[in-house]
């Protein structure tokens, strides 16, 4: 499940943020957990549920090809994790 939101009003964006989040929390028990990492925001770290068991393989070849984090546009795997 992807939670969508949008609203015209930039003075709405505190009570949508809210309503967006209280609605995740909601749904969450019914969720599997997984997340798709190009719809992960800046402020959450969920980067490791995203690829999950794959997670400290791809960490380890992200710090020995990409140790400069070059690859960086989204929520990524940190070469540092």
């Amino acid at each position: 499940m992807n939670v969508h939101t949008r609203w015209d009003n930039t003075s709405q964006d505190g009570a949508c943020f809210e309503w967006a989040r209280e609605f995740y929390d909601a749904t969450k028990p019914f969720a599997t957990g997984g997340v798709y990492v190009n719809f992960i925001s800046e402020d959450e770290d969920r980067v490791p549920g995203a690829y999950g068991a794959n997670y400290e393989r791809l960490a380890e070849v992200k710090a020995k090809y990409d140790s400069d984090n070059f690859f960086r546009l989204n929520q990524n795997i940190s070469p540092d994790k």
